[in-house]
């Protein structure tokens, strides 16, 4: 499997592993990634190996590609599934000669690609879905419903990694997530957060604050509004993927904006508050039935913008902790 670019994307490829290794007797399947996403391959059931894929985003290097391609050639793999759109995303799977090369019909792929099939996007509305279409032969029915993503972690070494870094491991806490890679757009304000934190702290949780070096500004922001608490802990770029799904594993309740992370907590199964603002759940839900979506409808929403284009960022701002909290009560009580 040739993977996408995002750690969201990445976590909705899991059914579609399962599909591809549903029988009696599963054919072995190993995933190309980017570095950032490679952790989570190996957290997918079903996947035996993670391969680099040390492209930059927009790189062409093409002699680079085929030397990995030919590289891969003696793997023997029988089928490739190409998940990105982009022609450059095809090349090494042909390069390796793999007989069937599968994917969606785009960028110039003809050649490449030998089992293209064109995306009817009303009947498949949802990015899971297109993922999973894609394991199965040309027009056969997707199976309904899907089996919801998963991943697998390794509590033991979340407590472990808890206790390194200063942290209750036998104590309940509550994991929020307030960083969104795309833009500010996506990003529930910090005073929201503040009194989330808060209020949860006053429940007798644990509050940890979880992203990477990029979200370290914000969680700052959120931990100083938070100075007079014990319990919060800002874990803002101290861990890498693989140590932050061990670690969310460990949550009781995980509030989030829409992000890579979001999908990481609903396939751990873990009670979630996703919200949105700029994007829209129809599209890329967190995929899980102890997850619920906050939301706070504008006529100029969704958007689908990187910053808000009027400036005032309603969807986000006028969503309110008290709503917030009461669907996480929803979760925490299905």
């Amino acid at each position: 499997m040739v993977a996408p670019n995002w750690v969201g994307d990445m976590v909705l490829t899991a059914p579609m592993v399962n599909l591809l290794t549903a029988g009696p007797e599963p054919p072995p399947v190993d995933v190309l990634a980017p570095d950032w996403v490679l952790p989570l391959a190996t957290r997918i059931p079903g996947v035996r190996h993670g391969i680099p894929s040390p492209f930059a985003h927009g790189v062409l290097a093409l002699g680079h590609r085929y030397r990995l391609g030919r590289a891969l050639r003696a793997a023997g793999y029988s089928r490739a599934v190409v998940l990105p759109n982009s022609w450059k995303s095809a090349l090494i799977p042909a390069f390796a000669a793999i007989p069937r090369r599968t994917g969606w019909i785009g960028e110039f792929r003809h050649g490449l690609l030998n089992d293209a099939r064109r995306l009817d996007p009303n009947a498949l509305p949802l990015m899971v879905e297109r993922f999973a279409a894609l394991a199965l032969e040309p027009l056969e029915p997707l199976p309904r419903p899907l089996p919801e993503p998963r991943l697998l972690a390794d509590p033991a070494a979340g407590r472990a990694l808890a206790v390194r870094l200063g942290l209750a491991a036998d104590q309940p806490c509550a994991v929020l997530c307030p960083g969104a890679e795309f833009g500010p757009a996506k990003r529930w304000p910090v005073r929201h957060f503040v009194t989330i934190a808060r209020a949860l702290a006053g429940r007798g949780l644990q509050v940890w604050l979880m992203g990477s070096a990029k979200d370290a500004q914000v969680t700052r922001d959120i931990l100083a509004g938070c100075a007079d608490l014990p319990g919060v802990a800002d874990l803002a770029g101290r861990t890498d993927l693989a140590q932050a799904v061990d670690l969310m594993a460990l949550a009781q309740l995980v509030v989030t904006n829409d992000s890579g992370l979001m999908h990481v907590a609903a396939a751990l199964d873990r009670p979630t508050v996703a919200l949105f603002g700029s994007s829209s759940p129809d599209f890329t839900p967190p995929l899980s039935s102890r997850a619920r979506v906050a939301r706070h409808a504008m006529p100029c929403s969704p958007c689908f913008q990187r910053t808000c284009p009027l400036m005032h960022q309603r969807c986000l701002e006028d969503l309110e902790p008290n709503a917030v909290l009461a669907l996480a009560d929803q979760a925490l009580c299905p």
